[in-house]
This record gives structure tokens, sequence and C-alpha cells, in this order.
């Protein structure tokens, strides 16, 4: 199979109660472990790129190694696997046309940040680009906090999405599908100690939770549209814990409880992004290699058991969290 839009992906989605794994790729292991989860799993998939990751890796080499995964599913599983390829967070039209005419099936334009009528303006300008070469447009309406990659927007920047906007921005803008913020927020320090109470057995932080009231009307005030989360990694504490224990430093590292993100995939929410499980997942069991073989130093010693970190997580994502093992 090609690589393949949301379009029919979402629609399934919405239709059966689960969410899609948009996961953000940098270089071959990381795409190796979340592919051989999908594949082992059928489960249909995203994978995302990001302006750093493009700036990183080279688009032509993450587009080269999405292709092997795609090649790999066919000739090692005997199946097609469905993968999205998508920009997250691209903060200009021509970032967005660049990646629709490097191959990209879907495009994120964000310009969340800008008032309504300017992020009207720039993101009809993409849709009507991307829909001229058949390429699927997200958008996004309302500001997460947090750090990760480009995006850098304080606590006091974020703000919610207004349900009373959202009928119209999609309307006048013709985007494909919307991230909203209901509470999540990017990076692996997504809360502040003041915006959380702390555990008094385990002295951690627990974050305060989404906003399902703002989810709910906007589900209702679009119907049947597909519902976007960013900043929705979970920060598990065993890799958290992990890393402070092999020589890292991750004081009140916090994401969004997993159930509540289970929730959300049975409602409107047809893609789920997770992004800094994937670099806590492979940090913690590189960190923990090194610690027992200090004498390493191969690449392939270490790597090869995170990806197999990753795999394990990814897998872990798609059954118990986003529900759509079997789906492909």
């Amino acid at each position: 199979m090609a690589i393949v839009t949301s379009t029919e992906m979402f629609k399934k989605a919405y239709d059966g109660g689960y969410a899609i794994g948009a996961f953000n790729v940098n270089n071959m292991e990381i795409i190796q472990g979340i592919t051989e989860a999908a594949i082992e799993l059928r489960a249909p998939l995203i994978l995302q790129v990001s302006k750093g990751a493009r700036n990183y890796a080279k688009h032509v080499y993450l587009m080269k190694l999405i292709e092997a995964a795609v090649a790999d599913a066919e000739q090692t599983a005997g199946f097609d696997l469905p993968i999205v390829v998508h920009l997250d967070h691209g903060d200009s039209f021509e970032l967005c046309k660049s990646c629709i005419d490097g191959g990209f099936s879907s495009v994120m334009i964000d310009k969340s940040g800008l008032p309504f009528e300017e992020n009207i303006e720039i993101t009809k300008k993409v849709v009507e680009y991307a829909h001229d070469h058949g390429v699927v447009v997200e958008a996004e309406l309302g500001t997460l906090a947090g750090v990760e990659d480009e995006v850098n927007v304080s606590a006091e920047d974020s703000s919610y999405t207004r349900p009373e906007d959202v009928q119209e921005f999609v309307e006048r803008t013709g985007c494909d599908s919307l991230a909203i913020a209901i509470g999540t927020s990017h990076g692996a320090y997504k809360f502040t100690a003041k915006q959380c109470t702390r555990d008094p057995e385990t002295g951690k932080l627990v974050p305060p939770p989404l906003r399902f009231d703002i989810l709910d009307e906007v589900a209702k005030r679009l119907p049947g549209f597909p519902i976007v989360l960013h900043g929705s990694s979970s920060v598990p504490q065993q890799f958290v814990d992990m890393i402070n224990k092999y020589g890292g430093k991750m004081p009140d590292a916090v994401g969004i409880p997993e159930e509540q993100l289970r929730q959300a995939a049975r409602g409107a929410v047809c893609k789920i992004n997770i992004d800094s499980d994937l670099r806590l997942a492979l940090t913690a069991s590189i960190r923990e290699h090194f610690a027992e073989h200090p004498d390493h130093f191969d690449p392939r010693q270490y790597l090869t058991p995170g990806r197999a970190a990753i795999k394990a997580m990814v897998a872990h994502k798609l059954v118990n969290v986003l529900g759509c093992d079997g789906k492909a």
C-alpha cells in the first residue's frame, strides 16, 4: 500500500471509538520501533515529522526510511500497513508546501498564536494548495503551553480553545481535522508545581484534569469531525525514574494520565500525538545500558535495546491508550 491520507483512517476511528497514534520520528531506530509494534498489532499509524526533525535528519532520509517501513510490513507480515506521513506544527505556508511537494500525505499549519482572522487566512491558503495536491490539512485553535522542538509557549501565553469559534473556523478554512487545547501540554515538563497537586506518598506531581467539557462542546458543534490532541505524552514514571537513577536529572517531569487519553479517544478525538514518551523510552534504555556496560561503544549495542524499549512502549499505547490495535 502506498502512503495514505488520514481521511478514511479518521472516519473509522471516529465511528469505532478509538484514536490513531501520531508518533514523531527522527531516525531509523525510532521509525523501526514504532512500525514493528504497529505491524505486530495490525494498527494504522501516523508517522509525523517536525521542522526540527527535517533539519536534523533531512527530508529525503526520513521519507526513504518511512517508505522502507511500508515495504517491511508487506515483506515480513504480508499485509499493507496504512501509514500517514504528517508534518507536525508547520509554521509557514512555505514549509507546508515543501512537505506536500516532497511526498507527505498530511500537513499541519499551526497559526494558533495569531489572531483569529490571520489564522483563518493562512490556514485557508495551505488548505487550498494541499487539497489541489491530494493532501489533507490539520489546523489548530487554542494554544498549548510547553516546549518541544520548535514549539515554545509559556503557561501564561497558553489558552483553551473557544468552542464558539470552531464551526466558523472549520467552515471558512476547509481544514480536515482540528487540534484543540483542553489542558494538554508539550514536552516532558507539562505542568508547573503550582498547576498540580502532589501525591503525599510518592511526592510526585499530579496534573490537573483535562477539560472534557470543552471537548464535548466542540464535538457538539462539529459532529463527526476529527479532533486532534497535541502534547499527549503520559511521561511514564518508570522511564523518568530510570533516567534519574542512571545519572539524569528530570525532577517533576509529569504527563497526561493515560486513562484520560483513552476517554478522549472514545469520543471525538481521532489523533493523539506522542513524542516525549518516545524520547524518554529511548533515553532511559540507553542510560541503563551504559551504566551496566560502561565498556560498550558500538552504537548497535545500545540502540538495539533502545529500539526495543520504543517498540514495547508503542505497543502499550496502541492497545491500552489508543485502542487501535487490529484496525489496520
